[in-house]
């Protein structure tokens, strides 16, 4: 995955196990790579409670510690056994989001690994969880991990948008194959590309014409399609994708990837995200809307690691 690879798993502060830990010992045993398993516990009924005393209470949040500790090594030891290099952590933290983006800042990995915790459409819309924090400040690639059906990917695909009148995206697209491809080798798994092209979303300006009079005309349409077609097939066979694995679907972005990740039982899809600005298209915003309702696990290439 990288020249010093090193995943770093972040799991639940509750001692459970749960799919990611299959995929982030798969993906280091695969890659070669050490993994370093993290828990910022945070109980809030050990932090406040009120029936005893401060050092009753200290007493008890270093003993779950300590059990949270001693459980994670207990899940170690069976990696240890298969070659992979793991270490683990518990610290104490209410809000884990700084320290997860310290630890990535202090100890350099090739991805963060993270189970899914799904969170209802009224819960988003109140609180902002952590994994749509970490979606939009994760500075390293961004492993969502859930309906999993391999530990180790079988089919991958990587999720593009090739098509920008003024091609300020085409070293994104690119870095997205690419990091695809790596993946895809590591895993010995299947790599598809997906184009998911919604002419709603792209405006009369950007496509060059003075006004939207013309937009629907059967001629000017059949002249955008040729042309995202171009965009894609060329942007697909300079990395070395085949044509059988190029796929180009208009529809809706987050509609067109949930169906095509369910009827090929994808396991991953690698997408990109270019920050939180409303761009209501595949890179970007898309990211999010797609997070959960996609039905395989989602992995997120961040602007800060596709820059040169």
């Amino acid at each position: 995955m990288s020249e010093q690879s090193r995943f770093m798993l972040v799991v639940s502060p509750l001692m459970e196990n749960s799919p990611a830990f299959d995929r982030a010992a798969a993906l280091a045993k695969a890659s070669d790579a050490a993994l370093h398993i993290v828990a910022f516990d945070y109980l809030e009924g050990l932090a406040t409670a009120g029936m005893v005393n401060e050092q009753a209470r200290e007493q008890m949040r270093i003993g779950y510690v300590e059990r949270h500790r001693q459980w994670l090594e207990d899940q170690a030891r069976p990696l240890r056994k298969i070659g992979v290099h793991v270490t683990t952590e518990v610290v104490w933290v209410e809000k884990p989001l700084q320290e997860i983006l310290v630890h990535l800042k202090e100890q350099p990995m090739a991805a963060l690994i993270k189970a899914l915790h799904h969170e209802s459409r009224l819960s988003r819309l109140l609180f902002t969880p952590l994994d749509v924090h970490l979606l939009r400040e994760c500075p390293v690639p961004l492993h969502f991990v859930s309906h999993m059906l391999h530990a180790l990917p079988r089919k991958i695909v990587a999720a593009v948008d090739p098509f920008h009148r003024d091609g300020q995206y085409k070293d994104f697209n690119d870095r997205i194959l690419r990091e695809a491809a790596k993946l895809a080798s590591t895993c010995n798994a299947q790599l598809d590309v997906i184009y998911a092209h919604d002419l709603s979303t792209i405006s009369a300006d950007e496509l060059g014409f003075a006004d939207g009079s013309g937009f629907f005309s059967s001629r000017k349409a059949k002249t955008l399609y040729d042309a995202q077609g171009e965009a894609f097939r060329e942007l697909s066979e300079r990395n070395g994708i085949p044509p059988e694995n190029q796929h180009m679907i208009m529809g809706n972005p987050a509609k067109v990837l949930a169906s095509f990740a369910d009827a090929y039982d994808i396991d991953v899809i690698v997408m990109g995200r270019v920050g939180h600005h409303g761009l209501g298209r595949l890179i970007g915003s898309t990211v999010e809307e797609l997070l959960y309702k996609m039905p395989c696990s989602v992995w997120v290439i961040s602007p800060e690691e596709l820059a040169d």
